[in-house]
């Protein structure tokens, strides 16, 4: 039978798998009759078995919304579990499991006349579909596009990037590598402004690692420009809440499965369950694709992004950005 067939799962079958550095890899991927479109900037939950455990992390789409196949670009993460695995062992022929596309860091249905695009690193994935559309609707008037990287061999599609530029006059791209001196990497203010003089009138779409975006924010947010800069994070936002309770062990009651464990040390919820053996659906880990939700019948939890507290009964919670604050009974 055709792996691909099924009434219930996204499966893709891996056409071809691209170097496009020496860390990155592209899957190019045919998904099955499940797989219902995406919108440029989204994502898609990839799920792999891995020493008999299924696990799953979200990684940006890279390719055109309407394109026939699927591409997903992920760059080799030191320690990183998934992306080892996807890099060492997939090749064209393996099916791999998809969630379906979700995330609002996204392009208006309305495109802005002025927009720009401004990427580090792998933050590079989610606009590269963005730019891959508007190229293919011939929609580029008014883009500059910006990315930060180590070298030009570290610049995720920069063939491509450098075709497109000369194919559109209206994509003005600027690379800002760090071993160039001249055209500096990192994000520096000063120079960013000379740059794009014109940026804090731009409809704004930025991704990239973390300094980057606080450094970015933070300029917006001088300018007074801050509603027209839309920011995707791949790595968990600053946690600024201070513990609530110097607790370090709770006990947990899974009301679905029945089992009673002992969550103790310090991390999220889903770090303290996984430390008692348990191995709750999971993808992100840092509070974007919500795969971790589940119901919190009793007990408190604290979120560690916004500081929220949760006391009443039957909320829902996730677990990857929560902390408990005395005995649980959970939905699992």
């Amino acid at each position: 039978l055709d792996p691909l067939l099924s009434l219930r799962e996204i499966r893709a079958r891996v056409l071809e798998v691209i170097d496009e550095t020496a860390d990155t890899k592209t899957f190019v991927l045919q998904p099955n009759a499940a797989w219902r479109g995406h919108r440029a900037g989204q994502h898609t939950l990839v799920e792999v078995e891995i020493d008999g455990v299924r696990v799953r992390r979200c990684y940006s789409i890279s390719s055109a919304p309407g394109d026939a196949l699927v591409s997903i670009t992920v760059k080799r993460m030191p320690g990183g579990r998934v992306s080892t695995w996807l890099h060492e062992h997939v090749r064209a022929g393996h099916i791999l499991r998809l969630g379906a596309p979700a995330g609002d860091f996204v392009l208006p249905a309305t495109r802005p006349e002025k927009l720009l695009l401004l990427s580090g690193g792998s933050g590079i994935t989610p606009l590269m579909s963005m730019l891959r559309g508007l190229s293919a609707r011939d929609a580029i008037d008014d883009l500059v596009f910006v990315h930060h990287a180590r070298s030009r061999a570290d610049v995720i599609f920069g063939d491509e990037l450098a075709e497109r530029a000369a194919c559109h006059a209206g994509l003005h791209l600027l690379l800002c590598l760090d071993d160039d001196a001249s055209s500096p990497g990192g994000f520096d203010e000063t120079r960013f402004a000379e740059l794009v003089p014109d940026f804090a009138e731009r409809s704004t779409f930025l991704c990239g690692p973390g300094p980057l975006m606080d450094r970015a924010q933070r300029l917006w947010e001088n300018v007074g420009a801050s509603d027209l800069l839309k920011r995707e994070r791949f790595t968990p936002a600053l946690r600024l809440v201070p513990p609530a309770s110097s607790a370090s062990a709770v006990q947990v009651h899974l009301t679905r499965s029945g089992r009673d464990v002992v969550a103790e040390g310090e991390g999220s919820l889903l770090e303290r369950l996984e430390r008692a053996g348990e191995r709750p659906a999971h993808g992100c880990r840092i509070g974007i694709c919500h795969s971790c939700k589940c119901f919190k019948q009793s007990g408190t939890v604290q979120n560690l992004v916004t500081g929220e507290v949760s006391s009443e009964p039957d909320q829902e919670i996730q677990l990857c950005i929560s902390v408990p604050r005395s005995d649980l009974e959970l939905g699992l």
